[in-house]
């Protein structure tokens, strides 16, 4: 989540290992959230971390390092903002691209982003998001929300089949993905994890702690 650490603990999960750096853009009704990530968006717009104060995050973030950043965030933000000034500033901020949670698919397709499909998704959707996704392919491992959970959905090993039979794009899975056995057991699966929730509470207690924890993720994904 954006706010004035962000840049030092992307930078130490950078050094762990991570490849990739998601950064939240807080939202006042996150709706594919859980409690873990409602917490920290409530925490980072009561410092005051709207939508310019974040590109300025990601700014800073990107002088620090040079692994792929992706925001996150909510069609309302962009709505809000301006949809083409927000792709073009958070380009020229440092994105490589973008996820909009709440965004289906086959709407405002000229938005360049990671498009994201569930366990729910039908075939036919399955294949749009494909199709139009920007780079990699976003699988939410479950229906329902953020958050770690104690195992793997049993739901993904489906969901990656029938993406695999659609497209050669690349699968990353995500939500519910919180333990290096959770990691090391989607990486069967998948070509790339995304751990959110399980990230967002060891970063409270600040960067040598995040990268401790990515690391130990690093070397389930290596072993």
């Amino acid at each position: 989540m954006c706010g004035p650490e962000t840049p030092a603990l992307a930078e130490a999960a950078v050094a762990a290992g991570a490849d990739l750096v998601e950064l939240g853009f807080p939202f006042s009704d996150p709706l594919a959230d859980g409690p873990v990530i409602r917490r920290a968006a409530e925490r980072a717009l009561a410092q005051g971390m709207r939508t310019v104060a974040c590109l300025e995050c990601l700014a800073a973030t990107r002088a620090r390092i040079d692994r792929p950043l992706v925001p996150m965030t909510y069609s309302s933000l962009l709505e809000a903002y301006g949809w083409d000034r927000f792709a073009r500033d958070a380009e020229a901020a440092g994105a490589t691209s973008l996820i909009v949670a709440d965004l289906p698919a086959d709407e405002c397709p000229e938005l360049r982003r990671v498009q994201l499909v569930a366990p729910s998704s039908t075939d036919e959707r399955i294949r749009l998001a494909a199709d139009s996704t920007d780079g990699w392919l976003y699988l939410v491992t479950l229906t329902g929300t953020t958050g770690s959970r104690d195992d793997l959905s049993p739901a993904l090993a489906g969901l990656v089949e029938r993406a695999r039979a659609v497209t050669a794009t690349p699968l990353f899975a995500g939500f519910g993905i919180s333990t290096p056995d959770h990691a090391r057991a989607a990486a069967d699966l998948v070509d790339g994890v995304v751990v959110g929730s399980r990230a967002v509470e060891v970063a409270e207690n600040g960067p040598e702690a995040l990268g401790r924890y990515v690391a130990s993720l690093r070397a389930a994904l290596d072993a």
